[in-house]
């Protein structure tokens, strides 16, 4: 929701269409810092677990918010521990980069919390951290974005980036049919293509295209932004004549893809989302743009991450599992939204 979210690639990119993207980023929303409903209710639903026990310190750190799913992340963990008395919540600056969040980090460890929240800039340049962690004593939930070394965390809680392609794709291929159309052309706007986790929802979403005699027609990445998404939008329509569907990878950056549909007045086709925004929902329930589904990789997987460490630092099992320990993985399977659901998500958008 993850290592797209590197901040130095991800600033405003457009000169002349900074004022129009900008005017739309104004759609983009984050979770509030104190607990919602949901949250409170995923608390209190936890049976004994949701008693007030050992009081647990919890180190976070995520890298800065200046994006929609960022920001959600971090309000969401800040917000689920506020939902418990027993914990108390320490975060640090992540910093501009792998370095300095592992500089950071290295502060917290002497502070020793009980459980260490880790959202890094880069899974892979964070490993060492999070074996200097576990092998000091301070249990690591390494979140969204992978540490490849199994022994530098203790859970690992992530969406299923595989799986939104195949989602995506899924839908795609039951709209198409439905509609009769054969030999589709298909775009798809990625987010950085660079990253292992776009290059795994690329792979998802390709496989399950070519299972089904399908392929994409042209490809134009963006960078996880409305300005980003405007320009790569624009390009693709410059290389299509006429689209059938656009997979879209990221619904942050779909608000500047849906700018560059009006602009240049391409409504042909139909659109999939990406990650699960608010504002995407709310698009879908309108049925007024061509945006018709998004695949979710929820930010919401943040307040998880927080019960879950708090029931590690307690030394706690899951209540609905027979076993007395947390999992090692957790995976959220990426699930479709469309007009008919969209309702139903709309508490855990961002």
């Amino acid at each position: 929701m993850t290592q797209f979210r590197d901040l130095s690639r991800r600033r405003l990119l457009l000169g002349g269409a900074a004022v129009g993207a900008g005017v739309l980023l104004a759609g983009c929303t984050s979770n509030e810092a104190t607990p919602t409903a949901a949250q409170t209710n995923a608390a209190a639903s936890a049976g004994g677990n949701a008693e007030p026990g050992k009081k647990v310190v919890l180190g976070f750190s995520a890298p800065a918010a200046d994006h929609g799913w960022i920001a959600a992340i971090t309000n969401n963990a800040k917000a689920q521990a506020q939902a418990y008395s027993d914990v108390e919540f320490k975060t640090v600056e992540a910093g501009a980069d792998a370095a300095a969040q592992r500089a950071a980090l290295s502060t917290l460890v002497s502070q020793k919390p009980d459980v260490i929240v880790l959202l890094p800039h880069d899974g892979k340049e964070l490993n060492a951290f999070g074996l200097e962690a576990m092998k000091a004593g301070i249990p690591v939930v390494n979140l969204d974005r992978a540490f490849p070394d199994p022994k530098a965390y203790r859970l690992q809680i992530k969406g299923d980036n595989y799986g939104m392609g195949v989602a995506a794709a899924t839908y795609i291929i039951e709209q198409l049919k439905a509609k009769g159309v054969s030999n589709p052309v298909i775009g798809e706007i990625p987010g950085i293509d660079s990253l292992e986790l776009t290059q795994e929802r690329s792979k998802g979403f390709a496989d399950t295209l070519a299972a089904n005699g399908l392929k994409v027609a042209n490809r134009r990445p963006a960078e996880f932004t409305a300005d980003s998404g405007q320009q790569a939008a624009t390009g693709l329509f410059q290389a299509l004549p006429k689209i059938d569907a656009i997979w879209n990878h990221d619904d942050d950056q779909g608000i500047g893809v849906l700018a560059a549909v009006n602009q240049a007045n391409r409504k042909e086709f139909f659109m999939v989302g990406g990650a699960g925004s608010k504002k995407a929902m709310q698009d879908i329930q309108a049925d007024n743009t061509v945006l018709k589904a998004t695949v979710t990789y929820s930010p919401s997987m943040a307040s998880s991450a927080v019960s879950l460490a708090r029931l590690i630092g307690q030394g706690k099992g899951m209540s609905d599992l027979v076993e007395l320990q947390v999992p090692k993985e957790i995976v959220l399977a990426s699930e479709t939204i469309t007009k008919e659901n969209a309702s139903n998500y709309l508490k855990l958008g961002f």
